[in-house]
Order: structure tokens, then C-alpha cells, then sequence
């Protein structure tokens, strides 16, 4: 798993992510990165450990170095999990996570409505209602990967 714990979410993904890998009885590493530097140094560490597998939790520092962090996954051979649809469009195995357009959409509709006069306080929390599942078959092909007929048919998008 990889992490920003310089992101005050931190805690409560690792803690989530600690709860579903003792139901499954799997053991889960963490590396952790802030900079840029650091996510270099946190791939070497899962290739040198031979992690089987990468997720990348959602943050925004991540995804601005989503370019990074695709290079290293290919460089480094690693089957990665992303938590955005961008992810996997650039040459991600496979992504899921709520759909950043949609949660434009929805921040626009808010922002129409407090300034048509209502009061912020007064708003519903609103929270993601549309999730991606995406695959990237071409990825999952250079990483000698067969994706089960199963799950390509859950996802959204398959990338050919």
C-alpha cells in the first residue's frame, strides 16, 4: 500500500485498509511518500521486497504524480490498483474510485445553490455517488497477466 503521510487521511486509509486485510488474512506492507523523491524510493523497496501487488490510495498528491508513479509501476513490473479512472488511461493496470467529473458536476450544483442565496450550513454533506472500475487489458498484457472473463465484465471500461 502506498500511502502520504503528510495527508491527515492517512491514518484512517491505513487503518481501513489494516481491517479488510485481517478478514481476508492477508498481510499488508505499507510505504509510505510525501515527494516526489520518496515514491521513487518507495517502489525500489516494493521490487526489492517482491511485493506481489501495489495500491495506490486516493490522494491529491498522487494524483498529480500519476505519470510517476505509472512509469515506476511499468518499470518496476508491479501490478498496481488505482483509486482513479486517470490512472488507468495512462497505462494503469486497473483503477476504482469515484468519478472525478462527476464530482465536479456536484461541487457546480452546490456552489449554484449557495449563491442563489442558501446558506453553506444549511447543505447536506454530499459525498461521491459514481465509482469507476476500470481495466487496462494492454497493461495487463506486458505484465503477463490474464484478467478472468469475471471480472471484465464488472468493469465499466476495458482499455484495449
Amino acid at each position: 500500500m502506498l500511502v502520504n503521510p503528510a495527508n491527515p487521511a492517512a491514518d484512517f486509509q491505513l487503518r481501513k485498509l489494516q481491517e479488510a486485510a485481517g478478514v481476508i488474512k492477508r498481510q499488508i506492507n505499507i510505504a509510505r511518500a510525501s515527494t516526489a523523491i520518496e515514491i521513487e524510493t518507495a517502489f525500489e523497496i516494493v521490487a526489492q521486497k517482491g511485493a506481489d501487488g501495489l495500491l495506490v490510495v486516493q490522494d491529491p498528491f498522487y494524483n498529480s504524480r500519476r505519470d510517476q508513479i505509472v512509469t515506476l509501476a511499468a518499470r518496476h513490473k508491479r501490478p498496481v490498483v488505482y483509486p482513479l479512472r486517470e490512472f488507468a488511461e495512462i497505462g494503469g493496470l486497473i483503477s476504482y474510485g469515484h468519478d472525478l467529473v462527476d464530482g465536479y458536476r456536484q461541487m457546480g450544483v452546490y456552489a449554484g445553490r449557495i449563491l442563489k442565496g442558501e446558506k453553506p450550513a444549511d447543505l447536506p454533506v454530499v459525498q461521491p455517488t459514481k465509482f469507476e472500475f476500470v481495466i487496462n487489458l494492454k497493461t495487463a498484457k506486458t505484465l503477463g497477466l490474464t484478467i478472468p472473463p469475471s471480472l471484465l465484465t464488472t468493469a465499466d471500461e476495458v482499455i484495449e
